[in-house]
């Protein structure tokens, strides 16, 4: 009787140790099958010491190396928009982007926004003279995403425009000639419990060839200007006011959908407006006219296909 259950004993241990065993097997199978999570968090900025501003709007950072790795390329478009954190402050926006993702519409206004630390300051020299415009992490000409508070931050219209938009424009660019996807993110640095961010960091790599690839931190600065970063206060020799309006990075006014386009005029026989730098042409009531720079801003009276054989591309927002 003693053997027998000495027997029974090892026989149920051998079957507790063969289905440990089986669980251990079916445990490795199932983890190769998952699909790995995708990465949303910083990659180079985050819990190290950041660039110091050095008169240039941005910086390349980790080899200027985007930190994706294999197992996050894919060809299937998607966004994902961080939750605000408890002082209201967004986080990263990570993307793949493609030209389903591309907007088709017009811009609204995104006047109901206000993002930590907002203010409608304005200073004499600025473009548009706002201090600050409602920056959107990721680009609304990459997504379409506009009012989303969740990809909306305080940013000066420095790194607005001479440091986010270079690459904002690359990107969209690219996709829109070659149909191919990017990887994006974008991610706001904030210090401590700053309403303003410092910079954003912001990486990007082409799926489907090496099309595109950087990694770069721009500087949320403006030049001759003092910000307060803990509360979005601002001080310079040349301020002129606030303002309950305020612009935003569209070209919207606070005061509801009221376009700069009533306050911009050209000469009269003007087909398209030339945008120098980017070598594109816009129709006259393109929201991208409002957003360039006045020394980069060139009406002409050509037509497409002129403009086409001179070199230039039609722009992808508005399709002249």
């Amino acid at each position: 009787m003693w053997n027998q259950k000495q027997n029974n004993m090892s026989k149920n241990t051998s079957l507790k140790k063969c289905g440990i065993g089986l669980l251990f097997v079916l445990g490795l199978l199932l983890a190769g099958c998952t699909k790995p999570e995708r990465q949303t968090t910083p990659a180079a900025v985050a819990g190290s010491a950041l660039p110091e501003y050095a008169g240039e709007p941005s910086v390349a950072i980790n080899g200027n190396v985007p930190s994706f790795t294999e197992a996050d390329l894919t060809t299937t478009s998607f966004e994902h928009y961080s939750d605000l954190d408890a002082l209201g402050r967004c986080g990263t926006a990570y993307a793949c982007i493609g030209r389903d993702l591309m907007p088709t519409e017009e811009r609204e206004s995104i006047s109901e926004v206000h993002p930590t630390g907002w203010h409608a300051v304005k200073y004499a020299g600025i473009d548009r003279d706002y201090l600050y415009n409602r920056c959107h992490l990721i680009a609304y000409s990459l997504t379409g995403e506009n009012a989303n508070e969740k990809n909306l931050i305080t940013g000066t219209r420095y790194m607005n425009k001479e440091g986010m938009n270079p690459y904002e424009i690359r990107v969209a660019d690219y996709i829109d000639r070659t149909g191919n996807h990017v990887l994006y993110r974008v991610t706001p640095v904030f210090e401590g419990d700053n309403l303003i961010a410092s910079g954003v960091e912001m990486e990007a790599q082409s799926v489907e060839d090496d099309g595109i690839s950087f990694h770069v931190y721009c500087f949320n600065v403006q030049p001759g200007i003092t910000i307060d970063y803990a509360t979005g206060d601002s001080a310079g020799p040349a301020y002129t006011g606030e303002s309950d309006a305020g612009t935003t990075n569209d070209g919207v006014t606070n005061a509801g959908k009221t376009s700069q386009t009533e306050t911009l005029t050209f000469p009269e026989g003007t087909t398209y407006i030339l945008n120098t730098n980017t070598l594109k042409f816009h129709r006259p009531d393109c929201e991208s006219v409002y957003e360039m720079s006045d020394r980069n801003c060139q009406p002409t009276d050509k037509s497409r296909e002129e403009l086409i054989q001179e070199g230039y591309d039609p722009c992808h927002s508005c399709r002249p």
